[in-house]
């Protein structure tokens, strides 16, 4: 047994160790004062998140990127919360087979639904717009609000919706009223899973975005085509250090749940 553990402590040592790699790697290089990509810095500077924070067009990828994935998920939000409170409510076979299709951007091949996307929009006249963005993201969103609501309802118990709909409230306000709050740390886990899906988001805003409405991580693709600037990697290490950040907060949001719900029984 202890030989066993020893290899499978080591066996996970080495896939976190090939996960962290790239990232001890390039915050380091995101400080470096030479002119290309180089490791370990010849000295440390500023510079590269300098040039990121007073350039045009970075700024205006990154706003951008903001209102759509914070529209994006505010939308996937409301619709996944919706959609899973049915899921949870109904015993319906059709109803409950509905929410295969609506994980199925979670199984479906990113470059496949980039290509039905794109196809879309070329008929509909969405493509490089705003409006555009926001519903393919909601769409890649909506799985992660759906399966951690579904989570939080799990743990309800719906008795207490029947309480107090004998005592004269309908539907939507004992929604509001009674289980909204109680199931609001798994929604608000589920909206930031959809934020960070949709700030990370690169295939499918290479297949859709274009013009003002470029997103942040396809323009520095189009960077790396033309020229590998360390400016990029001052981006990449804010864009790491914010998905980590969002996940610090998911994990403390769910573990002060666990606490409140200990406490409760």
């Amino acid at each position: 047994m202890r030989i066993s553990n020893i290899l499978l402590y080591g066996f996970v040592a080495l896939i976190l160790a090939w996960l962290f790699i790239p990232i001890i790697i390039i915050v380091p290089m995101s400080f470096s004062s030479a002119r290309f990509l180089t490791f370990p810095p010849p000295s440390w500077s500023l510079r590269w998140y300098e040039a990121y924070l007073g350039n045009a067009a970075w700024m205006q990828a990154t706003r951008v990127s903001l209102i759509v994935s914070v529209t994006s998920a505010i939308l996937a939000t409301i619709l996944g919360t919706a959609a899973a409170y049915a899921l949870n409510m109904t015993s319906s076979r059709l109803v409950r087979s509905l929410q295969m299709l609506l994980l199925l951007p979670l199984v479906v091949p990113i470059v496949i639904t980039a290509v039905g996307v794109f196809l879309v929009y070329a008929q509909v006249g969405l493509l490089a717009s705003m409006t555009g963005l926001i519903l393919a993201n909601m769409m890649l969103g909506l799985p992660y609000v759906v399966i951690s609501v579904l989570v939080g309802l799990r743990k309800f118990d719906p008795t207490q919706e029947m309480v107090s709909r004998s005592l004269g409230m309908n539907r939507l306000r004992t929604f509001f009223v009674v289980t909204l709050p109680q199931i609001r740390p798994s929604v608000i886990s589920g909206m930031l899973f959809a934020f960070i899906s949709a700030i990370d988001e690169t295939v499918v805003s290479m297949f859709i975005s274009g013009g003002e409405y470029q997103t942040l991580t396809k323009r520095m693709f189009t960077a790396l085509r033309d020229e590998i600037d360390p400016t990029i990697a001052a981006i990449s290490s804010l864009l790491t250090a914010t998905s980590f950040i969002l996940l610090m907060l998911v994990a403390l949001n769910a573990r002060s749940t666990d606490r409140q719900q200990g406490k409760a029984a």
